[in-house]
């Protein structure tokens, strides 16, 4: 049996090439490294494709994350409200702008957040929501409190694992007061590193976010506010523009690969599906299954060269990271189940039916051989 990755970058690279070397070659002509044409060309090309009035391009997701925050007003004493299945940047980026992270469960089909445990997580030092789009699908924003508004409380999208996805016709990135995303390697828009943006319809909050990334300082040696170095860097914007015009078709080929893994693996006993919510357009940034007795699937997906993979395997709620916090095993108790169970299958632009077949059949014998 041939290997067969969780994503396959380099056959993703091997259709922008030209173009990225082009776009290259461009900023080394002309020593453009900070702040050059690319980025800018860039964060209007993405705020157009999301349909956002502003795109600010940043060093990384997780500063993304922060900015969006300090730039609402998120700062000591307040706390921000986000599920506890989610990668640890987003308690992160809440402790690093001096806020405490409150977790809530998620529901047990989507493992996304659970809008009952929002309301009843609400205190008097509630600064902010972040409900995590992940997997590929956006969180029920519409179905938070309507409270939360009349209560001062912002909300803020963690898009990192949705650019191109859609809720009711709503694009990721247009959810909330303000939009944080994220461009690593491995996400549906990928750079050739470390970059991220933020996205929002208020020009007080991007110029907010822009000077903050740039030191404070809209002009050499003027620094009128907070901020620290977070922008962009060129050569990663080059490889964004030429990927982003290639996302909606690389997401159709995501769904495409769903539908096979769905039809492969239905009905298989001891295995879930994952769900789609109701008016959701998934992009598929991970297909996530959740199995009975997991590692010895995983254990067997690896050692048959199947690159599958568990996103994430503890909340972060009881990561040692967040123990400061409180938390005790149970108290989120969807989350720390799902936790056991979920693996992640590779899925990527490019991947075939017959490489899908593959996986399909070391899960079903994975999960075979866990109930002997």
């Amino acid at each position: 049996m041939n290997s067969i990755p969780l994503v396959d970058l380099a056959a993703q690279h091997a259709q922008v090439a030209d173009e990225v070397a082009a776009g290259f070659a461009d900023v080394l002509s002309a020593m453009d490294f900070v702040g050059g044409k690319a980025v800018s060309a860039f964060e209007q090309e993405y705020a157009d494709f999301v349909g956002a009035r502003f795109c600010v391009g940043v060093a990384n997701g997780t500063d993304a994350l922060e900015m969006a925050l300090r730039a609402v007003g998120v700062g000591p004493g307040d706390e921000v409200i986000l599920p506890a299945n989610t990668f640890i940047a987003t308690a992160e980026a809440v402790l690093r702008a001096g806020a405490r992270p409150v977790f809530v469960d998620v529901d047990d089909e989507a493992l996304l957040v659970d809008p009952q445990g929002v309301e009843a997580a609400v205190s008097t030092r509630t600064r902010a929501v972040i409900p995590v789009d992940l997997y590929g699908q956006i969180a029920p924003f519409e179905r938070l409190p309507d409270s939360l508004a009349e209560r001062g409380i912002v909300v803020i999208e963690d898009g990192a694992q949705s650019q191109g996805a859609f809720r009711h016709g709503v694009s990721a990135g247009r959810f909330g007061r303000i939009a944080a995303t994220s461009f690593y390697p491995g996400k549906n828009l990928g750079a050739y590193g470390d970059a991220g943006a933020v996205i929002t319809d208020d020009e007080d909050l991007a110029k907010g976010v822009r000077l903050m990334g740039a030191h404070g300082s809209s002009m050499r040696y003027q620094h009128v506010s907070f901020g620290f170095n977070s922008r962009l860097d060129t050569l990663q914007a080059v490889v964004l523009r030429a990927k982003l015009h290639r996302l909606r078709e690389w997401n159709a080929r995501r769904r495409e690969a769903a539908a096979i893994y769905d039809s492969l693996l239905r009905g298989t006993p001891g295995l879930r599906l994952p769900v789609t919510l109701p008016g959701n357009e998934h992009v598929w940034h991970l297909y996530v299954i959740r199995v009975e007795r997991r590692n010895e699937v995983l254990r067997r997906a690896r050692d048959e060269g199947v690159g599958a993979s568990i996103h994430y395997p503890v909340p972060i709620h009881l990561t040692p990271a967040m123990a400061a916090l409180g938390y005790a095993p149970g108290s989120l108790p969807v989350s720390e189940q799902a936790a056991g169970e979920i693996l992640s299958l590779p899925i990527f632009p490019g991947i075939t039916p017959e490489q899908q077949e593959q996986v399909a059949a070391v899960v079903l014998r994975g999960l075979r051989d866990a109930s002997e």
